[in-house]
């Protein structure tokens, strides 16, 4: 059932980074000017972030099986519904849909695989998840790109669609026979979700670990274009990232993660990020472009197992799922505020990789500051 639960987690994300190259020109070709354009894009996210805090409350009051399965067939029908867009209107309705849908998913997911993992494998698995994470990273943006160069948008994403309802249908069957039974008093499960410092130091990380993706995404592109590269590269670059982090979390330095305390690697993570994000501003030549993203997927790998372990120890599993809708909602902000801040203030791409690092190693140092021996 593991294996089952991680695939779900990988065409939960193949879903988000397949549409990542498609949406701002499918927008434009329905006629919107370039703020509807950009507010397409965006309408995910924020509608994703409400999608993730409800699938977190009810994970816990259902069960998680009841909602990841709403997730899944409510995905479905919002992927297909791609094909009724007439107009920027009409997309951003269709996009408001898609994004509170595919929001009930993945915090239903994790909880599930949370309270189904042995304690002291918490880490290792959920480097595992997070490696599935890596590849949908890596496989989405080329087959959302490749298939909607020879078809069309609404025919990709009915392809996804028919991929993730086939799951909803395996779901059904294969699941319902393995729900973790729930506690009855609900009372007792809403008191027992309780505000620690376990559960900020996980929020916090996965917010600046998405914020600083969201910079990367803006600014790489923009960084690769005034270094007078091919357009290309900064695709190269960002696939070496994901590929670094799918090596740490498959190789047998993945047992890292349970034999050290999660905010040692957290710790380092984020200073091994940062640093390598102060190394983008100031390198420019194409091997050492490559080296500093294969130093930020290595810190990424450190990050991401650490914080989905502070907030198993932080919490109960009667209030596992609330936990997690909140940790992905903080997820879904993070991106948005990274590419929205630097783009606000201005920044260059120097200057946007500068300030995010900053922010890292200061999370890192506040982290290490409270730590207690």
């Amino acid at each position: 059932m593991r294996f089952f639960i991680y695939l779900i987690i990988f065409f939960a994300f193949f879903d988000l980074f397949a549409q990542l190259p498609i949406i701002s020109p499918f927008a434009v070709s329905l006629g919107a000017g370039p703020f509807m354009a950009g507010l397409a894009v965006g309408m995910y996210s924020l509608s994703n972030t409400f999608g993730n805090v409800i699938s977190g409350i009810f994970s816990d009051r259902k069960g998680p099986y009841a909602i990841l399965l709403a997730g899944l067939v409510s995905t479905t029908v919002a992927l297909f519904a791609y094909g009724l867009a007439e107009g920027p209107q009409s997309l951003l309705a269709i996009r408001f849909l898609h994004g509170l849908a595919a929001g009930l998913t993945v915090p239903a997911a994790f909880t599930y695989l949370a309270n189904r993992t042995d304690h002291s494998r918490r880490g290792k698995n959920a480097a595992i998840s997070g490696a599935f994470v890596g590849l949908a990273a890596i496989i989405g943006p080329a087959y959302g790109a490749i298939y909607t160069g020879r078809g069309s948008v609404p025919e990709t994403m009915a392809v996804t669609g028919t991929l993730i309802g086939g799951l909803a249908v395996a779901a059904f069957f294969l699941l319902r026979k393995h729900q973790v039974k729930k506690q009855q008093d609900r009372s007792a499960k809403h008191e027992s979700f309780q505000w620690n410092a376990g559960l900020w130091r996980s929020f916090s990380g996965a917010f600046f670990l998405m914020f600083s993706q969201g910079v990367l995404a803006y600014m790489l592109p923009l960084k690769v274009e005034a270094l007078g590269y091919p357009a290309q590269l900064s695709g190269l670059l960002l696939s070496t990232f994901g590929l670094s982090a799918i090596l740490v979390f498959l190789l047998p330095i993945n047992r890292l993660f349970d034999a050290v305390r999660p905010i040692i690697t957290l710790i380092i993570g984020f200073s091994v990020m940062g640093t390598s994000l102060f190394a983008l501003a100031n390198i420019s030549s194409e091997p050492l472009l490559y080296a500093a993203m294969c130093a930020y997927g290595f810190g990424f790998a450190l990050l991401f197992p650490s914080i989905n372990s502070l907030l198993i120890d932080a919490t109960e599993p009667a209030s596992r799922g609330r936990a997690y809708g909140y940790f992905y909602a903080f997820f879904s902000i993070g991106v948005v505020a990274g590419s929205g801040i630097t783009g606000a203030l201005a920044l260059t791409a120097d200057g946007g990789f500068l300030f995010s690092g900053s922010l890292l190693l200061s999370v890192a140092l506040a982290n290490w500051l409270t730590l207690k021996h």
